[in-house]
């Protein structure tokens, strides 16, 4: 199991709003640190909007539990009915987040049962927006999250992952159960990387010129993440079709395979341009060797067209072949637009490039 730094966040959130709500000696502190459960966030912007969320979603909270109590009294019927309505007032405001500690606030305050009600709601209320507060300090000065290097690094090992199982796959030496369970991995990780990438879109920037270069980044790495998708969408079809792609012409074997490792390299190299490890004329070189490639691989997948359009035997072979062509395609297309975003980001912010980015290859 890893620990990540979310968890010690939380620990490190309750213990905070315990100790605050314990030096101010307000009643029943436990409250403090199961609001800063709700609160803490992976992000710090997040955690800013989730400290205005909880702020609104409990005020309603407990405006709607001292209503009732002060109005119709405090019952297991009237908790449940004040519970309702929160809901309902909530998710018309578009403040679903925030429900479930709002209906905690609810149901603590109309639980109350002392002469001096409003004072006692108040102190409660006081506790657990101690908690949300607790838990947004710890986000903003604990820890604080790079998501751009976590962002490439998931990027950069989920592409290295699938290259290596095009590479395998281009010799039929991949395993197809063990491939089938790889790419829903694989996929799970692109979906993770997603993740990454709107935490770090998410991230804001103080200056002009870091917001001018943030923007170029996040087109940067958005295209990062559609090549990933494409490399897999590659690998999906050499999965399915790999039985069709084993009675491929040698000679067409050979040529794609070439091209696919010359795309992987390709791919490679991107990464390592883009954090300065590569010189930028390698990628460029290999760039063009796999343009010509295609050039080849096209000619001679004519040509195995007007074959199998006189021998009917070959015919669904040669259909299928052209949805791997297609995906190799849409590959090398996403390849090329990446190297173009690259050199241009090069030219115009080289110097602000995270040297923590080196590492994660």
């Amino acid at each position: 199991m890893k620990l990540g730094a979310r968890i010690f966040k939380t620990g490190v959130a309750i213990s905070l709003a315990l100790f605050l709500a314990s030096l101010l000696e307000l009643p029943t502190p436990i409250f403090a640190g199961v609001a800063a459960i709700f609160a803490i966030q992976p992000s710090i912007y997040r955690s800013y909007i989730t400290l205005l969320d909880q702020v609104y979603g409990n005020l309603i909270g407990a405006a709607i539990a001292v209503i009732f109590v002060l109005t119709i009294g405090s019952n297991y019927l009237t908790i449940g009915l004040a519970a309702v309505l929160t809901i309902i007032i909530m998710l018309k405001l578009k403040l679903s987040n925030p429900v479930p500690l709002a209906l905690v606030t609810v149901i603590i305050i109309m639980d109350a049962q002392t002469d001096d009600f409003l004072v006692f709601a108040s102190l409660r209320f006081a506790t657990i927006l101690l908690g949300i507060i607790s838990a947004f300090i710890v986000n903003l000065v604990f820890l604080p999250p790079k998501y751009e290097t976590r962002l490439f690094k998931s990027i950069y090992e989920t592409s290295e992952e699938v290259i290596r199982w095009i590479r395998v796959s281009t010799r039929h030496a991949s395993d197809h159960s063990s491939v089938k369970d790889d790419i829903e991995k694989l996929e799970t990780k692109l979906g993770k990387v997603d993740q990454w990438y709107s935490f770090y879109k998410e991230e804001r920037s103080y200056t002009k010129k870091l917001q001018y270069a943030k923007a170029r980044k996040l087109v940067l790495y958005r295209q990062m993440i559609a090549t990933s998708y494409k490399s897999l969408a590659v690998l999906k079809r050499l999965h399915r079709f790999e039985n069709e792609l084993t009675d491929l012409p040698p000679h067409f074997h050979m040529m794609l395979q070439e091209q696919l490792e010359n795309l992987a390299s390709h791919h490679e190299q991107l990464h390592m341009k883009y954090v300065g490890k590569l010189r930028p004329e390698h990628s460029e070189s290999s760039g063009e060797t796999a343009m010509m490639k295609r050039n080849e691989v096209m000619s001679i997948f004519v040509k195995e067209m007007s074959i199998a359009q006189e021998a009917e035997d070959h015919e669904f072979s040669v259909y299928h072949l052209m949805h791997v062509l297609s995906a190799i395609l849409d590959y090398e297309e996403q390849l090329e637009h990446l190297d173009f975003l690259i050199i241009a980001y090069h030219n115009y912010h080289s110097e602000e490039i995270d040297k923590d980015l080196e590492n994660a290859i």
